[in-house]
């Protein structure tokens, strides 16, 4: 069995969505993606890619994948952003999410961040227990604020 950790190309964002896919239908919210395909290919490998990724091969297959962007804030400085880590679940337990997450740490460093963030849901044991192993800490006080794209419109229409 043949592990491999690996920069994305751009051929291998077709199963990383399928990926977000398998994601949302675990975190009980399949109808909340709506990026296409063509998004998300544009958005990590046209002219201005907002986001860096690593997928994670198992016996030559992509088995899982973590994609991240530069955040800043204005009390830390320069972050990286960790917005998905998926293994599915055939694979978990193999090390892949580990290497995947220290794929990140490694990328963070070498563009001299300052640290790395992310959201983890609170009724997600194993993945709280995940992260905790590998030293990280949670705050509880912070509210995750968004807005929508029809939001956007009303509040710039003024």
């Amino acid at each position: 069995m043949e592990m491999n950790i690996r920069r994305a190309k751009e051929g291998d964002v077709p199963r990383m969505l399928e990926l977000v896919r398998e994601l949302a239908v675990f975190e009980r919210a399949p109808e909340e993606v709506t990026v296409m395909l063509d998004h998300m290919r544009d958005a990590g490998f046209g002219p201005n890619p907002i986001w860096v990724g690593w997928v994670a091969e198992f016996d030559g297959i992509i088995q899982g994948m973590a994609v991240c962007y530069e955040r800043y804030s204005t009390w830390k400085g320069r972050r990286l952003y960790l917005e998905d880590i998926v293994v599915t679940e055939a694979a978990r337990g193999k090390g892949l999410g580990e290497r995947l997450f220290r794929a990140c740490a490694a990328y963070a460093l070498s563009k001299e961040h300052d640290g790395m963030t992310w959201q983890v849901l609170d009724w997600n044991h194993g993945a709280v227990r995940f992260y905790e192993r590998l030293g990280a800490s949670f705050s509880k006080e912070w509210w995750n604020g968004s807005v929508n794209k029809e939001q956007l419109k009303t509040l710039a229409a003024g």
